[in-house]
């Protein structure tokens, strides 16, 4: 195993959309592996292959009840929300309120390949959900409303 480099904002590679992985083989586990190592490393609690520069729908969690490993990750069901601040490993230092689903239901293949489906509430649900945005190149700015977007992006720059 060996850790990874996690991208930060405003890297461009943020804003990819993971590709649906065809078959989970060797090299699939062995990346898995290593975000889980890296995660944990970086004290996180998700981490998807986009933020390591890898455009694959992958994502590990482990909220504290044990790791999770999703190959392509679906959302099926949701049911009621909660707002809290988040934070992420790509976006360090800014915590952001952000309206999620307290529960929802994810359809995923499993490290071995077989279909699986999981209901997360409360903390795995906003995990699944802030990873699967990083799938679709989302990251927690992008809830933010346009004017503080914009002076997030601003600080951002390098000042010419």
């Amino acid at each position: 195993m060996a850790k990874l480099k996690i991208k930060v904002f405003p890297d461009p590679d943020l804003r990819v959309k993971a590709d649906k992985v065809k078959s989970v083989g060797p090299s699939e586990k062995e990346l898995l592996s290593d975000m889980a190592l890296t995660m944990y490393l970086s004290q996180g609690v998700g981490l998807a292959a986009t933020q390591v520069g890898v455009a694959k729908s992958l994502v590990v969690i482990d909220i504290g009840d044990g790791l999770i490993k999703l190959v392509n990750p679906v959302i099926v069901k949701k049911a009621g929300y909660s707002i809290s601040e988040e934070g992420c490993l790509s976006v360090p230092g800014e915590c952001i309120k952000i309206k999620r689903s307290r529960t929802v239901e994810v359809s995923f293949i499993n490290e071995e390949g077989e279909p699986s489906r999981i209901k997360g509430e409360g903390l795995l649900a906003k995990a699944i959900q802030h990873e699967l945005d990083h799938l679709s190149g989302k990251l927690i700015i992008d809830y933010l409303n346009p004017i503080k977007k914009f002076l997030k992006r601003a600080k951002s720059c390098r000042r010419i």
